[in-house]
């Protein structure tokens, strides 16, 4: 750039359009600052002609350009910002070069916002940090409070979220210093949210309802839809599923407001479906249990007169017409967002559709379609690097795999194949959670790390205690949603039933041998061992014998002797 240029004089590009009223960015200012939306989208349409024909060798072009930056973000649907980006991407070298450094700032700041909104937060990251290091050039704080914000936005997005807290806090604290609580207020509902992603869940509903209160006079239904689809997680990460479903359906009142097809009214409807999926979870437990009562208490009911046998037969019946009920409007939710994101392309949004449809197919049982949902959602986020996305989908996969194990579903000449896709899955979602500083994330890959290692193929308590622990360690100040408590439950439990001593030998250990003879409770020893060998070598008989120096084809007629594996016909 040229020495004047570098000091903020204006740029001597080719002579253009007069320059852009200076009151017109004013009010477009006010307008953000004030969060008066529709008197600032009204006030962008009335200057339709000029945004049109925005040409870069207008003075202040590069002021209009950020403003249209954030008026696109905010939600005005005018002359594509790409479209307008480009007429100062096409300057040629010479030409580009001369432009006022504020006006080159400003290009970098609209810049960054694009490749934000396309979630290519590496570039946008960039762009935004170039804009921070030349802060004193730019010399307006109004703009560095933005950017601040969006840089804290990006880092959110990509699970760093301490660094992200930093950003977003230096942004609230230059909108209060500029005497804007409003535009603050905006910038304090990410900050709650990052608060929140840190276990500080008081911390987080403190900000996130000052923030409402200062916004709920305003027109910023995005804003307070996203401050309601907050509270909508929060809720279900407590298993207040009704709650959070109410929640969910406020924020989709205030997008609707905005947008009918908002991104983020697309976003609530996903996670609404997840509400109804932990209803449903709740209610099919609540089945399961009835089913093992009946079970037990079978002989009893014989006696009872037929009109209790009918009324229990109804209730039953009423259960599971819920059950398929909420299923079927979970999918129903994710339908509508999924057109939604057809119509507006968002990788992240678009995977978190398939994963969570994925999660309501494997609770119905069907394998096959979860999977493909699931690896569906792995490959949307492996185009953005989205590695919480990424993280998410390799656990489901994993359970996925684990329920195929469990089943003993289609494994063919392989018995341990689902077994052990299951624990790559596991591993590779603990490497991309620890791209992260997503706690959560990172505990529940160690978690079905431990739930894999405890299946009945690998029946390792150790290893399954070691991960149970790192789960635990990982979780910190954050506490876990239901599901993932109840997870946990599930594998300390089966550690502590593996890990524990096998009858037949504590009673050994105390001479307590009945009426056999040692060649007999060598047998049984034998059996005990081998089998649990078997296991721990990956139900290799030829590592088995070799860890334990006897014939594989003893260790094969051990295994059929109990039942593990079934004799080889001679």
């Amino acid at each position: 750039m040229t020495k004047g240029a570098r000091r903020g004089a204006p740029a001597k590009l080719p002579m253009g359009a007069p320059p852009i009223d200076a009151r017109f960015l004013s009010q477009l200012r006010e307008h953000v600052a004030a969060r008066e939306i529709e008197r600032g989208i009204a006030c962008l349409r009335l200057h339709q002609d000029l945004i049109a024909k925005l040409d870069p060798s207008q003075g202040n072009a590069g002021r209009l350009l950020a403003q249209l930056a954030i008026w696109t973000d905010i939600g005005f649907s005018g002359t594509p910002l790409r479209d307008i980006l480009q007429r100062f991407e096409h300057l040629k070298p010479e030409l580009r070069s001369k432009l006022a450094i504020a006006d080159y700032i400003c290009l970098r700041m609209a810049e960054g916002m694009t490749a934000m909104a396309e979630e290519a937060m590496e570039r946008a990251i960039a762009h935004f940090d170039f804009v921070l290091s030349l802060e004193q050039e730019l010399d307006d704080r109004f703009l560095l409070a933005i950017v601040y914000f969006w840089k804290g936005r990006c880092l959110r997005r990509r699970g760093e979220y301490d660094e992200a807290l930093i950003y977003t806090v230096k942004g609230k604290e230059l909108a209060l210093a500029l005497g804007h609580p409003r535009m603050a207020a905006v910038m304090q509902v990410l900050e709650g949210w990052l608060f929140f992603q840190q276990g500080k869940w008081k911390e987080a509903v403190r900000i996130s309802q000052a923030a409402e209160r200062v916004l709920a006079a305003t027109d910023d239904h995005v804003t307070l839809g996203n401050i309601q689809s907050f509270y909508g997680r929060m809720a279900r990460r407590e298993g207040r599923f009704d709650k959070a479903i109410e929640f969910f359906e406020s924020a989709i009142g205030h997008y609707g407001q905005r947008d009918p097809r908002h991104l983020n009214l697309a976003r609530s409807l996903a996670n609404m479906a997840l509400a109804k999926r932990g209803i449903a979870l709740q209610l099919q437990k609540r089945i399961d249990r009835d089913v093992q009562l009946r079970r037990k208490t079978s002989a009893s009911r014989e006696a009872l007169p037929k009109t209790k046998t009918s009324v229990e037969t109804s209730g039953k019946s009423a259960y599971r017409s819920r059950l398929t009920q909420l299923r079927r409007e979970a999918l129903e939710h994710l339908e509508a967002a999924r057109a939604i994101y057809q119509l507006r392309p968002n990788h992240h949004g678009a995977g978190t559709v398939y994963l969570n449809a994925a999660y309501i197919h494997l609770d119905g049982g069907d394998y096959q379609r979860a999977e493909k949902e699931a690896a569906s959602a792995y490959e949307l986020a492996e185009e953005k690097q989205d590695y919480i996305l990424m993280g998410r989908s390799r656990i489901l996969e994993c359970m996925i795999a684990n329920a195929k194990v469990e089943e003993e579903i289609g494994e063919g000449a392989d018995p341990g194949s689902h077994a052990r896709r299951a624990l790559e899955f596991s591993q590779e979602a603990i490497d991309l959670a620890k791209h992260t500083q997503h706690h959560l994330l990172l505990a529940n890959a160690y978690l079905w790390q431990g739930l894999t290692q405890c299946n009945s193929f690998f029946d390792n308590p150790e290893a399954a205690r070691a991960s149970y622990d790192l789960a635990r360690a990982s979780c910190g100040a954050n506490q876990p949603d239901n599901n993932m408590l109840q997870d946990l439950q599930t594998l300390s439990a089966k550690i502590l039933r593996k890990g524990s001593v096998h009858p037949a030998l504590k009673a050994w250990s105390q001479g307590a041998v009945g009426e056999k003879t040692f060649r007999q409770i060598s047998d049984e020893f034998a059996e005990i061992v081998i089998a649990r060998v078997w296991e721990r070598e990956g139900r290799k008989v030829s590592r088995a014998a070799a860890r334990l120096s006897i014939s594989p084809k003893k260790v094969r007629r051990i295994l059929a002797r109990v039942g593990r594996q079934k004799p080889r016909k001679r």
